[in-house]
């Protein structure tokens, strides 16, 4: 086996790996969607969505957690989530058009704390807060449960999940000195504000 590919296989790098494979999905994802192959797509989003539990869950077990890895991880999931709109309209116009407003509100609070982290610091956040991860399983449970014709409640429930997010978030953002990776809480953030002032 080449070492590169050694490499690339070690255990370390695991948690980047299966990262990288949820980006790689990505333009699968649209060409499915694009294709009209719904079952399909839902089988390889289910897959995306695995990957990214797996990768933070290897990262942290393991602790082999890195800022590259936090880096790939949002950068994936921004990716994931910003395919996810045209895909949803290429495979179901139907509940775009009659969740317009909610998918708004969706989107808008996906882009308000990565817009917020630039302009403070120029970069985009990598915080992987709790609740963004509770409002990411939410919402992953809430597009399969769309793009499989199911009931369109858990969407109204992710939106507001969404929303809180945001505020946190941003609240992060506002709240740190400097930009960090895996804030978990806005609490965390005011307990990193108070030890950078003494």
């Amino acid at each position: 086996m080449p070492s590169a590919l050694q490499e690339t296989l070690s255990p370390r790098n695991l948690p980047n790996a299966f990262t990288a494979t949820r980006l790689a999905l990505v333009p699968v994802l649209l060409l499915l969607a694009a294709a009209d192959l719904p079952e399909a797509f839902v089988a390889l989003l289910a897959i995306a969505f695995a990957t990214d539990a797996i990768d933070g869950w290897l990262a942290r077990r393991f602790r082999l957690e890195s800022p590259l890895g936090a880096k790939l991880d949002s950068r994936a999931d921004m990716a994931l989530w910003l395919m996810l709109p045209v895909a949803t309209w290429l495979l179901r116009p139907d509940i775009v058009r009659a969740e317009i407003a909610s998918i708004a509100v969706l989107l808008a609070s996906l882009a308000l704390p990565l817009c917020a982290g630039l302009a403070k610091f120029g970069r985009v956040p990598s915080y992987h807060t709790w609740l963004a991860k509770g409002t990411a399983i939410v919402l992953a449970g809430a597009l399969l449960s769309v793009y499989l014709a199911g009931p369109i409640w858990p969407l109204h429930l992710a939106t507001a999940l969404a929303v809180l997010c945001a505020i946190e978030e941003v609240a992060i953002t506002l709240l740190l000195p400097e930009l960090r990776a895996d804030v978990r809480t806005w609490r965390a953030a005011l307990r990193i504000r108070e030890g950078s002032r003494s």
